[in-house]
């Protein structure tokens, strides 16, 4: 058995003891709030994707936008709804590009789950409370997959 199935048998195992899982949510959400919040502006959602953005939290996007900027971007960059502030994926685009990481920029990330809001997504991730089952197709992961398929009809 390899480390991260214990990781995820260990989650498991958290999230079938409500107790537990209230205590841990108690200790480690405000560890992620006083280091999250004033270094990435992080919006504790519950479902943490700093990783795949470029360490910038979408949830500064004034729409929510997890999956890429939304159509009025201005041309100088500036986001349509706050002209005075940076688009959020703007942003994220030109970070991710200098992370070690960067094709996870193009990952199609899942819905918010609002009831996760103010919860520790480190412990989220853990049990796995931070995949949402909204009903929406999980394949492709890629949007570059969706991009580079070939149209059939």
């Amino acid at each position: 058995m390899s480390l991260w199935d214990l990781f995820h048998r260990a989650g498991g195992w958290v999230d079938q003891r409500p107790r537990l899982h209230a205590i841990i949510d108690h200790v480690l959400r405000p560890i992620e709030r006083i280091t999250k919040i004033p270094i990435f502006g992080c919006h504790m959602c519950g479902q943490c994707v700093l990783h795949s953005t470029g360490l910038v939290c979408p949830m500064t996007c004034p729409k929510n936008l997890r999956n890429g900027p939304c159509g009025g971007v201005r041309s100088d960059e500036m986001c349509e709804v706050y002209p005075d502030m940076r688009c959020v994926w703007v942003r994220a685009v030109r970070r991710s590009q200098r992370l070690i990481w960067p094709q996870e920029i193009h990952d199609l990330r899942l819905p918010v789950d609002w009831s996760l809001q103010n919860t520790s997504s480190w412990l989220n991730y853990l049990t796995g409370r931070d995949q949402v089952e909204s009903g929406c197709q999980p394949e492709p992961r890629s949007a570059l997959r969706v991009i580079e398929e070939p149209k059939h009809g």
